[in-house]
This record gives structure tokens, sequence and C-alpha cells, in this order.
């Protein structure tokens, strides 16, 4: 069996996983908006545990100095912006 494409296979894979990334993306807006909402002005040690578990609930795994880096900004009331690459 032959399988021939017609374009570039990277870009038809990379055009079929877009919107995936774009959801993603978007739910992770949504739940880092809503915890600098909710915790702007805590310590940092209390937003670590809370955003540990929503990063979780999302699908991902987040290092304890990536944590530590965005709870101290969820408690500036630092607002992120997820973008897609490329």
């Amino acid at each position: 069996m032959n399988i021939k494409f017609n374009g570039d296979l990277e870009k038809i894979i990379a055009d079929a996983a877009k919107g995936t990334m774009k959801q993603a993306a978007s739910e992770h807006q949504k739940m880092l908006d809503s915890l600098v909402r909710r915790y702007k002005g805590r310590p940092v040690a209390e937003i670590k545990p809370v955003l540990k578990r929503e990063w979780s609930r999302n699908g991902g795994s987040i290092s304890d100095p990536g944590l530590t880096e965005y709870a101290t900004l969820i408690s500036e009331g630092t607002r992120f912006q997820v973008k897609v690459g490329r």
C-alpha cells in the first residue's frame, strides 16, 4: 500500500495539531486568569499547591522552580498571556 501526500507532511501534521494546541492554550489561559483574580496578594506558599493541582487538572506537570516562578507572578497580580508557538 502506498500513501501519497499532496504537500509537506510536517505542515499537514502541524495544521492538524493547531486546533488542539489552541484549545489547550485557551484552557491554560482561563486557569491562570482565574488564579490571578483569586490569589493576587496571597503568599506564594499558599498559591503553589493550588497551581500544581490546577496545572495537573489540565493534563500537565510543572517543576517546583516553575511553580515558584508562576506563583510569585500570580501573587504579584501579573497577567499571563498563553500563546501557541509557530
